[in-house]
C-alpha cells in the first residue's frame, strides 16, 4: 500500500479534502480556509490539475474574475484509496478517531 506522492503533500492533502466536501470551491474560499497565499494555492492546484484530479475553470463575475476548482472523478478516486491505504497504515496502531 502505497500513498498516492501527489496528493501527499501537505498543501495538496488539504486542497483535494477540502474540494472532496463539495462539487466546486472558489479560490478566495480554498485560500482563505486553508490560510495560504495566492501563490501557494495556485502551485499547488497546477500541480493537482497536472496528474488530472483537479480542474480548474476560469470566469468572470461581473467583471472581476474569478477562478473555481472541483475535485475529478480521477481525482477523488486518487483521494479515496490515499484515504483508504492511509487508514490500513494506521490500523495496527489500534487508534480510533472520534468523530464531533
Amino acid at each position: 500500500m502505497e500513498l498516492d506522492p501527489v496528493i501527499h503533500a501537505p498543501t495538496r492533502l488539504q486542497i483535494v479534502s477540502l474540494l472532496a466536501a463539495a462539487e466546486q470551491a472558489e479560490f478566495g474560499f480554498v485560500r482563505d480556509t486553508l490560510g495560504i497565499s495566492d501563490s501557494v494555492l495556485s502551485k499547488h492546484a497546477s500541480a493537482l490539475e497536472a496528474v488530472g484530479y483537479v480542474h480548474i475553470k476560469k470566469g468572470h463575475v461581473g467583471k472581476r474574475p474569478k477562478t473555481w476548482y472541483s475535485l475529478t472523478e480521477v481525482g477523488r478516486a486518487a483521494f479515496t484509496l490515499y484515504v483508504a491505504n492511509l487508514q490500513k497504515i494506521v490500523s495496527p496502531s489500534g487508534l480510533t478517531v472520534l468523530s464531533d
